[in-house]
């Protein structure tokens, strides 16, 4: 039985056709794998390298899938760049850029091989590791939460245009604060702004004083003081001056625009997409997450 790397990577390496490939750096990896970059690497048994990996999913002549970590970030970057165009590019990596050749698909990939037998995970006799396997997304849990924060991050206006700013206090009004700092009305106001109604009309999780809110933001803000794994905060480009912003913890994600609100997602709530308007504190706290967050070079 095979089980060493140099097996695997001679195993997958022979004719092995590439089919997608993504990157797996602190800036930007599959969040599916892990609320921060040092936990997506340990979902593949990769060390944490600093300047990341690229990740290129395929199969062998037998139809076997196989996960090949190489060390040419830039490589995986440029093909990624040229497809996402529309344009071809053959991915062929050195075979002296590998790092490690995982049995196994850690992501969902819908296409397959041309040619040869349909994709399936190798047997013991070509790696006794246990293969990849993409995680299970068929119910609410930290997994698919995350993969509902990347849809928001991707379709920010569509999500956004569903949350009426009518749902916010406005200055001035009881959820404002007053010269000293104070709420002005302590049973109403949220330190961080008000909750609106979620976007899928469930407004009785969106309710002001959300008290799972409350506790995102507060976690979030004790990144700036004690920061956290590498890439749990991350910041992106978005239209004009704005950045999107990223942020994830234990039970949470947070997806907001540096120049509008946020999105609040929670294990302990399935489906729920929480709002959160600027309110005084939001835009402080966004700013200072967005100059310690990790951004794509």
């Amino acid at each position: 039985m095979a089980g060493t790397d140099e097996d695997a990577v001679a195993a997958a390496d022979d004719a092995l056709y590439v089919l997608t490939a993504v990157l797996l750096t602190p800036a930007k990896f599959p969040s599916v794998l892990g609320d921060d970059y040092p936990e997506a690497c340990a979902a593949l048994g990769l060390a944490p390298l600093a300047d990341g990996y690229g990740l290129v999913l395929g199969q062998d002549g037998d139809g076997s899938r196989w996960t090949v970590a190489i060390d040419d970030v830039s490589l995986v970057a440029v093909a990624i760049a040229s497809w996402d165009c529309g344009m071809e590019y053959e991915l062929s990596p050195d075979e002296r850029s590998v790092v490690a050749a995982l049995p196994g698909w850690p992501l969902a990939v819908a296409v397959a091989a041309p040619g040869v037998p349909a994709p399936h995970d190798p047997g013991p006799e070509a790696d006794d590791r246990p293969p990849l396997a993409p995680p299970d997304t068929t119910v609410w849990g930290p997994a698919q939460r995350r993969l509902g924060a990347d849809e928001i991050a991707l379709q920010w206006a569509t999500w956004r245009e569903q949350v009426d700013n009518s749902a916010f206090p406005a200055p001035g009004s009881s959820g404002a604060r007053d010269d000293e700092g104070e709420a002005a009305d302590e049973g109403e106001a949220a330190d961080e702004g008000e909750a609106a109604d979620a976007p899928d009309g469930s407004g009785e999780n969106g309710r002001p004083g959300h008290s799972g809110i409350r506790r995102v933001l507060a976690e979030a803000r004790t990144y700036i003081d004690s920061p956290p794994p590498l890439g749990r905060v991350r910041s992106s480009f978005a239209t004009g001056d704005a950045r999107t912003l990223r942020a994830d913890g234990p039970g949470w994600s947070l997806v907001a625009r540096t120049d509008d609100i946020a999105f609040v997602l929670l294990d302990e709530e399935p489906g729920e997409v929480l709002p959160v308007g600027r309110g005084p504190e939001l835009p402080g706290l966004l700013e200072a997450l967005d100059k310690m967050a990790v951004r794509p070079n």
